[in-house]
Formats: structure tokens, sequence, C-alpha cells
């Protein structure tokens, strides 16, 4: 499966993605990623390094009457974000990606696809081989686990690249230049709680919340989807109050900078008697339709399921006390648009997204991924996280911080590119900066005379299920990605 996209063009491109979507590369395990494209450019006989992070650097010298230009760095990264729908058999360290065209997209069955990065990296890779493309010197920059804390290019050591313009690969809506981003911080939290027998009497249920749309928590994060674990909690808040459901476990979510879609929860009704079993799965029953009828602007409601199904009696539950502290924690806590950009409008300055919980077996935890442009309020943003979890007894470690990328207004690749955008297409590129992580701000931290652009084809969806390419859109970008390289300015 997969092979029909060998037909679209550019077909260089198209083939090195196919090729990466045979490569399983998941965040932190892309060590195979690594080794194929290092081995790529050492048969192209150019010069090929590999840090002791797992970036990749290979260089191709100009062609000819290139050479007085500025070296372009071309950059992108190998991991991809391994998302999948509960029903489908996938294992990411395992399985190829099986992509497929689908109208005018080319999607996955059922899991991401790896657009974002993979058609950055299969870009450079074409690039690279190129005979036919007009070009200066080019360094090609791959880097590793970018959607997991940035750690590549974290580690990366100062004085190894020599380029002046880096072109990232990795932005998401074609016709738009990106100048800017916001920088993250990572946010963990854990607790442990006192449990106690589940009594004869009790009747068990699974909780399950299915069907929502999710997507990248931070260029998704102001359409207001919903947070599966914040839905959890409120219905499992309700059942307590009205019911008093006792919380065997709870799981929602998997990825730290993905809007979780589901959640699922083992709950006991103690004294089980027809009447508290009809409260229960009323109660149920009216909270989906409430928070149906509270999202119906911004899920598929077709799709987004709140059900409630028997299950297997547990050992142990949760004690009455703990439960509610931590329930009332995960209420409490900031999740998506904290505050929008003063400066620039329809910008979020700072959100955070409540990725993860795991509750189970007398252990809490909990993770998330902060994002602010400013970095004073991402400071206050963990304070905040950090006293709503604190009041429940959960204990708060925020680390991996990484700085934003403020907007270059005198930008020469900028200046050059929208002129060329607007020559070529008939429009003017829509140049802003973005609400979410982007390897510039610390790349510009180790290089600070770099002059950086990022752009890319259009993808919609990144970090779920439902993530797409849009075929034109690629073709259109490839050739404004071609023109770039070849109007780069001169040096010196």
């Amino acid at each position: 499966m997969g092979k029909d996209i060998l037909s679209l063009q550019p077909a260089r491109l198209w083939q090195h993605f196919y090729d990466l979507t045979q490569i399983p590369r998941p965040s932190k395990k892309e060590r195979k990623a690594v080794d194929f494209v290092a081995a790529f450019g050492r048969q192209l006989g150019l010069f090929t390094d590999v840090d002791a992070a797992g970036n990749v650097l290979i260089r191709k010298p100009a062609t000819k009457g290139m050479e007085g230009r500025r070296t372009v760095i071309l950059q992108a990264h190998l991991d991809m974000v391994p998302q999948k729908n509960s029903d489908t058999a996938h294992d990411f360290e395992r399985d190829p990606i099986d992509a497929y065209i689908s109208g005018e997209f080319v999607r996955a069955h059922g899991t991401t696809l790896g657009a974002d990065n993979g058609v950055g990296v299969a870009a450079a890779m074409a690039v690279l081989e190129a005979a036919d493309v007009e070009h200066p010197n080019i360094e090609a920059l791959f880097t590793i686990d970018e959607e997991t804390g940035m750690s590549g290019a974290l580690a990366m050591q100062p004085g190894w690249l020599q380029g002046d313009i880096l072109l990232n690969l990795d932005s998401e809506d074609e016709g738009e230049l990106c100048v800017g981003c916001a920088g993250g911080l990572d946010g963990s939290f854990g607790a442990d709680y006192d449990q106690q027998d589940v009594a004869a009497d009790s009747a068990a249920f699974e909780l399950s919340i299915t069907g929502l749309k999710g997507g990248h928590s931070g260029v998704d994060i102001a359409l207001g989807r919903a947070n599966a674990n914040k839905l959890a909690a409120r219905v499992l808040r309700r059942l307590t109050d009205i019911c008093g459901v006792q919380l065997v476990s709870l799981e929602g979510g998997n990825l730290r900078n993905a809007i979780p879609r589901e959640a699922f929860a083992t709950i006991v009704v103690p004294k089980a008697t027809l009447e508290t079993l009809d409260a229960v799965k009323r109660e149920v029953a009216e909270l989906a339709k409430a928070i149906a009828n509270e999202y119906a602007g911004v899920e598929d409601i077709q799709k987004m399921k709140i059900t409630l199904e028997p299950a297997n009696a547990p050992g142990k539950a949760m004690q009455p006390a703990p439960q509610d502290r931590l329930l009332n924690a995960i209420l409490a806590c900031p999740d998506g648009v904290v505050r929008m950009s003063d400066a620039i409008p329809g910008l979020v300055e700072t959100s955070t997204n409540l990725a993860i919980v795991r509750i189970g077996e007398g252990k809490m935890s909990a993770s998330c991924l902060l994002r602010s442009s400013v970095d004073s309020a991402k400071a206050y943003l963990s304070e905040c996280m950090k006293a709503a979890f604190s009041l429940a007894g959960v204990t708060s470690r925020f680390t991996g911080g990484y700085p934003g990328w403020k907007p270059n207004p005198s930008s020469a690749i900028l200046n050059v590119m929208r002129d060329l955008y607007e020559k070529m297409f008939g429009a003017a590129p829509y140049v802003r900066a973005i609400h979410a992580g982007l390897e510039c701000g610390l790349l510009g931290g180790k290089y600070p005379n770099l002059d950086m652009i990022s752009f890319g084809p259009t993808i919609l969806n990144p970090h779920s299920p439902d993530e797409r390419v849009e075929i034109s859109s690629v073709e259109k970008w490839w050739s404004f990605l071609l023109a770039t390289l070849k109007n780069t300015p001169d040096a010196g």
C-alpha cells in the first residue's frame, strides 16, 4: 500500500517521502531514519556528518555561477508524532505508515501521516539529489526529536553550521511565511494516593470518551476543541457528587503536544441498585448531550462519543478524599488559550494543553506543554498550574524550556521571498508568527546571525490520525523553494 503516491509530482520529493513512510520514526525512536538519511548523503558523495545527538548534516556545493551567494541551510526534523485511532492496529516502532491518495490529499489509514515533517525532509533530500536545480552552497540539517522536546536542536554545538540563511521546512500553510514562534515548557505532575477494597455489592463500568478531533496543541489550540482529559474529569466529578462513584483508573492522551482525543476511566458504583445504576446512566447521558451541544461548532458530533459500558469488578478503588482532590485539581488546571497577543491580532500569546493523565494503582501522573511568546507569561502560567495541583498534594516539575523566535523586520531573505512569491503567484504571501514551537528559536540562540524563514505546504490536522497534506500545495511550495534558492542574496 502507499505506492500510489509515487505517481505524484514532483516525483523526486514524493519518492523520498514514500521511502520515509516505510521507516518507523516516532520521536526518540528515529535511529533508522538517521541512518537512512546519512547513508543517502554518503551515496551522493557529499560531506555527511552525524553529531552525538543524532542530528545529520549534509553539505552540497553551489551550482556553477551561484558560488557568490549566501549559504542556505535547509532544515527539517526526522521524527513524527505517533498517533492512531483506538481501533487501528499499528506499532509505530515497527510498522510502516500506510499512506494513500484521498481526493486532493495524501493521508494515512488510521494513523498520523508523518507529513509533519516528512515532506520537509523529502524536499531537502530532493534538492541534495537534483542535478538540474540552481542553488548556492547548501547545508541540509536533519534534526531529531523535535516533537517531544527539541532535544536534537538543543544538543547541537555552535560552530557546526556554516550557513547564513536558514529555511525551516516545517510550516503547515502554503502561502504563509513564518517569521516567529512561541517558546515552550514541559510540565509534569505526580502523586501517590490511598486505595480501599471494592465492596462486594458494587458494579463496575468503563467510561469512554472518543471521537474528538484533537490536533496540534499549538496550531489548533485557538480552535477551542474539546480536551478528553478535561471532559473525563467533568463527568467523573458529576458522577462522584450525584451518585457517589469511586474511581479505579483514568487514562487519557498520550503525547504532550497533541490535544487529547480519547480518555477511558474505570469506575465502581457502591451499593449498586437499580435506582443507583439508572442514576449513573442518566447522568452520563445528560452530560453527553450537554457537552455535544457545547462543542457542536468545533467537534464532529456524530463521531464524538461519551459512553458507559459494564466492566469487570476490580479489587481496589481510590479512597473518596484523594479522589475529590485529584478530580478538582484536573478541573482547576488551566487548559487552552490563556491570553491572546496584544501586538499581533489573532495570534495566541500564551496557552497550555493538559495532554496526558494517568491514574491507577495508587499513582497519579499528568503532563502538559505550556507555550508563550512572552517568557514571563510562560513562567506565570507554570505557577498557576503548580498552585492548582499543589492544593491536591500533587508535586510539579517544569523542564525542557526552549525560547521563542523573535521576528526580524530587517530580514533580507524575507524581502526576497515576499517579492518572489507575489511575482510567481500574483498574490502577497501572509507573513506571520505562529503559536507553535519551531526549532528556529533554539537554532537562532546558538547562531544569532542566522536570517530565518519557515514555510511549507498545507498540512491539515497534524498530530492526529486526520493528518493530511494537500497535493497541489506540495508542488506549488516546491517550485517556490527552488525559485528561492535561485534568488538568494549575494554574500558579503
